[in-house]
């Protein structure tokens, strides 16, 4: 089967030139060696016309291009000074082309940041972006509200966390995007044209091939462009106008949500940790405006979190080793609000609609169905005990609907239900939210499997572990695939479904490290530096997506439901609240007018009311209820057809005639610059510096994590004490002094604040629940910092010894004691007194030993040969004495330092007697000729009758 790529965009760096007629968008690859051009009309004021020959140009023909341009544009009377084209903005990517009541407006990337590095793709974020109209000023018909439009859509802030790549598929997962590069595309090879061949032969001939004169034949490969799942991507109405028309090089699509990469270094083996978060385009909103699901079966705040980890020693899909988990968030699948007319921190939740036969939960895990495969395992985080009804509303109502589901689903494939009260276990002192949650984890992991596309090690077969052969997911020769996905949610799913997520993500990451062969059982602890790693990914995983949704940071996170909080972070939990409660009752709105805009939910026009005259946008986003659905989706039979037929394979992921029609194959040489992602990553045409390169600013273990102390354990998964991290120690003076605190008033301190003790948090709390709150926190005794002087000056001393320990490895005192320094005198006279003993020795030469004779006749080499030196045969008995005695056979020989005894001796006349090298017996026997090895008196210290005597004992 011959091998396939992804398709590198061809199009990375643009420069817009402008004439009073029309623009010329004209761009290029990396190397700029090839370029296209883009020309769009100026002249017509409420009209897209844009016009792409499909030629590709080289450097030398699209500057003879934009020289006519230059000439063919200037005016007569003023040709000599004036430029008839003129350079307007310099771009990276296009995000597409919006028009309100006026003219069409064109956005472009200006500034872009690259963030993670996947396999040699890289993933960018958009740093600035510019907007511009297009119409002329001479044909423009100016509009009052135009201006207002243009503001609210501005308002959509494109460098706030979204992402884009020039070769990689964001909106698919990297498990989609591998196996894709393994199907077998000579099966769907015929569907090419013969245009499309053609222009593939003439591709091959332009491009150079090593192998090409000495007679080899060239290698062809399969180049894969998929379509995007629109689902994730955030400027597919944008481009709506345009994709049918231009080159699909100058279509790039971006997501929302989140990117972070770190190293982690095991012994000085890179892996890389990269984490993605993508925000579904569908129902999307903020917090209260958007709760539920829509007619459609789209959820808010529905965000796919996928974890890789890969071995970047080896930059290739190919042959390096890489793994993947999916997991999901998203709101509760029914249809239900909150009113946010009274201005309660919590407004009460409804139920807008009866749903009997949980059709919108049926279309919702239809999705589910068709993207994860089977099971979809649904964590439910809300309360289940509440003396005034609230969330528990939610539980009521989506259990029946699970059931109701499953009865027609098989066995096997059916959706798993757990319900889980995580904010009653927080309360609670006796247990752990957190070990609780492990165990969860780690039945889900063992249910959905997850991505790998190399096999098992063999040590894995040679060491087996208990929990890696009860592992789920499909297995194959290339791999492991991941079967099925975890949906978290409780009411807003931001701080209780972060930290499940968090879990769950730390239980898997074991599981990919041990595929990866990093490590020699699939178990993480807690407090060692790859799991501090990963936990700070996910804060800020955590942080950013619920400040896009919430309006605020995280108010709870792992060190809270670990109670190890500082008792700092109770402030900023509070601030944290005070600043969620604003955004939610004063800027959410206008934010919604925003996103609803930019994703042509709502598009202006002259015959409908203004997007601000709206009293809500509900029938912009329910779409059955403006007119009657045609075709409606059988309640029992309530999945697309095919899904089950391959199940627990994700529908999308099977090589089928309707998952082949989203994909465009061509074959093209295998150095061809399109597939060619070495030339992509490296740029070898390109003068770098080692300093710029994002792998070396990336967060890195070892630089951020392991301490930098004399005589620590280097290894990443090494439990360490939360002061003995490289960022405490290389924190500020009141880092340290706050660390000192609170390690002293540890055991004083009261305990973290409980999700429900927030009043604006989606959490309800009983009355009961506020009076326990409220006798705990009387209960507790204030903290007292820097009581007196005294204490004062020893948190100083520790600060001290603790910054000696640092470099050295050891506690060094002051003054360090009288005994310390007697030994360290003996032992410096110890030394002097070797260094005159060495100078008086003679100096002993290699040529008194040893003759070297030089072999070659060059006096630089270095090749001497020797003969043996002389022994004499006194020196060979002794040493073959010596080896025989080793061996335990008999010697006669008798050494010559020993003198035989002649007579006997009482036990106390023995006692006074110097020490001898031979006993009594050993003489009965060697004058017996019996013969023997040496046995030697060792001497024993004893103490007899008050006084030291020395004992002597054969051994």
């Amino acid at each position: 089967m011959a091998q396939s790529a992804a398709v590198i965009s061809g199009l990375q760096r643009m420069v817009l030139y402008e004439t009073r007629a029309r623009y010329f968008l004209v761009g290029s690859n990396q190397a700029q060696t090839k370029h296209r051009v883009l020309k769009i009309d100026r002249t017509e004021p409420k009209d897209l016309v844009i016009i792409d020959d499909k030629h590709v140009y080289s450097q030398h023909e699209v500057r003879e291009l934009l020289g006519r341009l230059d000439l063919g544009n200037r005016t007569k009377m003023v040709q000599k000074g004036s430029s008839g084209l003129s350079r307007a903005v310099t771009a990276v990517g296009v995000v597409g082309f919006v028009r309100f009541l006026e003219g069409y407006y064109m956005v472009l990337i200006t500034k872009r940041r690259k963030m993670a590095d996947i396999g040699g793709h890289s993933i960018y974020k958009i740093e600035d972006t510019s907007m511009i109209y297009i119409p002329n000023d001479s044909v423009r018909v100016a509009h009052p509200d135009e201006a207002r439009y243009v503001r609210i859509f501005q308002n959509m802030d494109l460098s706030s966390n979204f992402y884009f790549s020039y070769s990689y598929d964001l909106s698919h997962s990297l498990q989609h995007n591998l196996t894709l590069l393994q199907r077998p595309y000579e099966l769907w090879s015929s569907a090419e044209s013969a245009a499309e061949d053609e222009a593939n032969m003439r591709r091959k001939q332009d491009s150079f091939d090593i192998f090409e004169d000495e007679g080899l034949p060239t290698q062809l490969l399969y180049g894969v462009r998929a379509e995007p799942y629109y689902k994730y991507v955030w400027n597919g109405n944008l481009l709506e106008r345009v994709k049918d028309i231009v080159h699909p090089d100058w279509l790039m699509y971006i997501i929302h949500g989140f990117c972070g990469q770190s190293k982690l270094l095991i012994y000085g083996r890179p892996v890389h940790i990269t984490l993605i978060a993508r925000r579904s385009s569908k129902f999307a909103g903020t917090r209260f405006l958007k709760r539920g699901a829509n007619c459609e079966g789209d959820v808010a705040n529905e965000v796919e979190t996928e974890q890789i980890a890969h071995d970047a020693s080896v930059m290739s899909f190919t042959v390096g080793s890489y793994s993947s988990y999916v997991q999901t968030r998203g709101s509760v699948p029914l249809y239900w609000s909150q009113d946010i007319s009274t201005m309660m921190p919590k407004p009460p939740i409804r139920l807008d609609q009866a749903d009997p036969y949980a059709h919108v939960a049926g279309l919702h895990f239809d999705q589910m169905l068709q993207r994860f495969g089977s099971p979809i395992i649904i964590l439910n985080l809300v309360k289940k005990r509440e003396k005034r009804k609230h969330e528990k509303i939610l539980s009521e109502e989506l259990y029946p609907a699970v059931i109701n589901l499953n009865q027609f689903l098989p066995s096997q494939h059916g959706i798993e239900y757990i319900a889980w009260d995580m904010a009653r276990y927080t309360k609670s002192k006796l247990c752990n939210v957190l070990d609780r949650l492990s165990m969860i984890a780690e039945n889900v992991v063992k249910r959905t499997g997850f991505f790998v596309n190399r096999s098992d090690f063999y040590c894995h077969t040679l060491h087996p572990d208990e929990r890696w052969g009860d592992l789920g997911g499909s297995i194959s020769v290339s791999g492991r695939v991941q079967t099925g996905v975890l949906r978290t949610n409780c009411v807003d799913c931001l701080d209780r479904t972060n930290t499940a997520q968090f879990m769950v993500g730390k239980c898997a990451l074991a599981y990919q490290l041990y595929a990866l062969g990093m490590i020699d059982k699939p178990k993480l602890q807690f407090d060692t530096d790859c799991v501090r790693l990963f936990e700070e990914l996910y804060e800020d995983h955590g942080d950013t997506l619920s400040l896009q949704y919430g309006g605020s940071q995280l108010v709870h996170r792992v060190k809270t439901y670990r109670k190890i909080a500082p008792w700092t972070q109770h402030s900023k939990d509070i601030m944290q609240t005070l600043s969620r409660y604003y955004s939610n009752a004063f800027s959410d709105a206008d934010r919604q007018d925003a996103i609803n805009l930019f994703l042509q939910v709502y598009q202006p026009a002259e015959s409908r009311p203004h997007l601000w005259d709206l009293p809500t946008d509900f029938y912009l986003h329910q779409k059955t209820t403006m007119a009657l659905p045609m075709d409606r989706r059988c309640y029992t039979l309530w999945w697309s057809e095919g899904v089950l037929s391959y199940l627990p394979i994700a529908f999308d992921e099977v090589p089928c005639d309707e998952t082949m029609k989203k994909l465009s194959v061509k074959r093209v040489n295998r150095f061809d610059e399109s597939i060619d992602i070495y030339a992509e990553f490296f740029r070898p045409y390109e003068l770098t510096s080692f300093d710029d390169t994002f792998c070396k600013a990336m967060t890195n273990s070892a630089r951020e994590f392991m301490p930098k102390t004399v005589g620590v354990d280097p290894s990443p998964f090494t439990v360490r004490k939360p002061e003995e991290t490289a960022k405490s120690v290389l924190g500020n003076k009141s880092s340290k002094e706050e660390t000192l605190v609170q390690r002293k008033t540890a055991a004083s301190a009261p305990p973290p604040p409980s999700e429900e003790a927030i009043s604006s948090s989606s959490e309800d709390d009983s009355e009961e629940d506020r009076d326990d709150d409220a006798s705990v926190s009387q209960r507790s005794t204030p903290v007292k910092l820097w009581a007196d002087s005294a204490d004062s000056g020893r948190a100083q001393e520790e600060i001290q010894q603790h910054s000696f320990k640092e470099p050295y490895g050891l506690d060094l005192a002051e003054f360090p004691a009288e005994q310390d320094l007697l030994i360290y005198n003996r032992f410096a006279h110890l030394g002097e007194s070797q260094q005159r003993r060495a100078a008086r020795r003679e100096h002993l030469h290699l040529a008194n030993i040893i003759c070297l004779e030089p072999v070659s006749c060059f006096p630089g080499d270095s090749v001497y040969v020797t003969s043996p030196p002389q022994v004499n045969r006194h020196s060979r008995d002794v040493f073959e004495s010596h080896v025989m005695a080793a061996h335990g056979q008999v010697s006669g020989q008798r050494p010559t330092n020993v003198r035989p005894r002649r007579e006997r001796r009482t036990p106390t006349e023995h006692l006074s007697r110097p020490p001898s090298l031979v006993c009594p017996a050993a003489e009965r026997k060697e004058g017996a000729g019996g013969g023997g090895g040496l046995i030697l008196a060792i001497p024993k210290q004893s103490k007899t009758k008050g006084r030291k005597r020395q004992e002597w004992q054969s051994g």
